[in-house]
């Protein structure tokens, strides 16, 4: 029988002067492996390893926090300090080694942070807290610290660095009228609450200079009185002028994720790819794809199909690391494929323990839960 041919999926591309040998990504996935406190742990090393191993031309690390109040979980990676700098050197090199472009992802998770007293653009109740109103100057200060912990993230030896703007997270928390009820120059119309996330960008732009910044965008809430594509798109239109390198079309927040509706909606293959192609309508950089994309015939069709340039992996890749060997060899039917029935890594998660995946063999469940501290 023929192989099965991907042209799209395996044809390389450059985006802001850096070559991508092909088109998969790794989008980013919080599996709870830093160690308490946000350091880079053996078994995190060990994680991203394999993920750059698999043949992936980009591993974006997951969600590393700018401050320490706005680290979501005590095991949130930290790039708050430079005490964190020896092993995030050590993260980004073992990407690099495997030939894969090391990206770091940071973040600051307003009203969602794990802390006793959260901020957020508004004082909008969040799971029973109300967080307190952002000051101008503690805006401000928020700004320098994305921009400083960009700087780290060159530092560090990070190929690009990604601005956490999805997940209901503090950037989207302003461009939302859902949790932004601002009346100052940061609240109101659209162009007024994307001010935040833009005022960021050129913060961190000016901070490290020629070093590309991706940005993962929120483009749609879905909740009825949340953001939507309509005004999303402003931002995305935004970002491009002001020369961001990529755009990571996701959907959804920590108080969607449980509705009815989208539990239904996300087991569906490609669930998110309508939110990507709503943004490759509107902008000409590089927007990845990503949302349960189980199979390389997906992944070709959405590239195909020009309604993304990159596909973003996340469950899927961690799933079955060789998920792109496979595909290049048209293995296809060996794929291990994320069961839409199955939360079990979520659990975990939400639990504070590490995440493993029950389809993995015993040993190597085994050797994961010996590196984790």
């Amino acid at each position: 029988m023929k192989r099965r041919v991907y042209p799209n999926l395996f044809k390389p591309m450059v985006m802001k002067g850096l070559r991508l040998k092909n088109r998969i990504t790794m989008a980013p996935l919080y599996l709870g492996y830093a160690t308490m406190g946000g350091k880079i742990s053996p078994l995190m090393l060990h994680h991203y390893e394999e993920m750059a191993k698999s043949g992936a031309s980009m591993v974006v690390v997951e969600n590393a926090s700018v401050t320490p109040g706005g680290s979501g979980s005590p095991r949130t990676i930290r790039c708050d300090h430079n005490r964190y700098l020896p092993g995030l050197e050590k993260l980004a090199q073992t990407i690099k080694d495997q030939k894969s472009r090391a990206a770091l992802q940071i973040n600051h998770a307003g009203r969602f942070a794990h802390v006793p007293d959260p901020v957020a653009p508004s004082p909008v109740e969040t799971f029973g807290r109300v967080p307190r109103e952002l000051t101008k100057q503690e805006i401000t200060t928020i700004q320098k610290q994305f921009a400083n912990a960009a700087v780290r993230a060159k530092r560090a030896g990070f190929d690009l660095v990604e601005l956490h703007g999805g997940t209901g997270y503090l950037l989207s928390q302003f461009v939302s009228p859902r949790t932004n009820k601002r009346t100052d120059d940061y609240g109101g119309t659209i162009q007024r609450r994307i001010t935040f996330p833009l005022e960021v960008l050129k913060r961190v732009k000016d901070a490290v200079g020629d070093f590309p910044v991706g940005y993962r965008f929120l483009t749609d809430e879905w909740m009825p009185d949340g953001l939507h594509i309509r005004e999303s798109i402003e931002l995305a239109k935004a970002l491009e002028e002001q020369g961001i390198a990529y755009i990571s079309a996701m959907g959804g927040t920590y108080e969607s994720f449980f509705l009815p509706e989208i539990i239904k909606r996300s087991k569906r293959p490609g669930y998110m790819t309508s939110l990507a192609n709503a943004v490759k309508k509107e902008v000409r950089v590089p927007v990845i794809a990503a949302g349960r994309i189980s199979t390389p015939a997906k992944a070709e069709s959405i590239l195909s199909n020009r309604k993304a340039d990159l596909i973003g992996l996340a469950r899927m890749l961690w799933v079955d690391p060789e998920w792109p060997k496979k595909a290049r060899k048209g293995e296809d039917r060996s794929i291990l494929k994320c069961s839409p029935k199955c939360d079990a890594c979520f659990q975990l998660v939400m639990k504070g323990k590490p995440a493993f995946c029950p389809k993995w063999s015993k040993e190597k469940r085994d050797s994961y839960r010996q590196l984790f501290q």
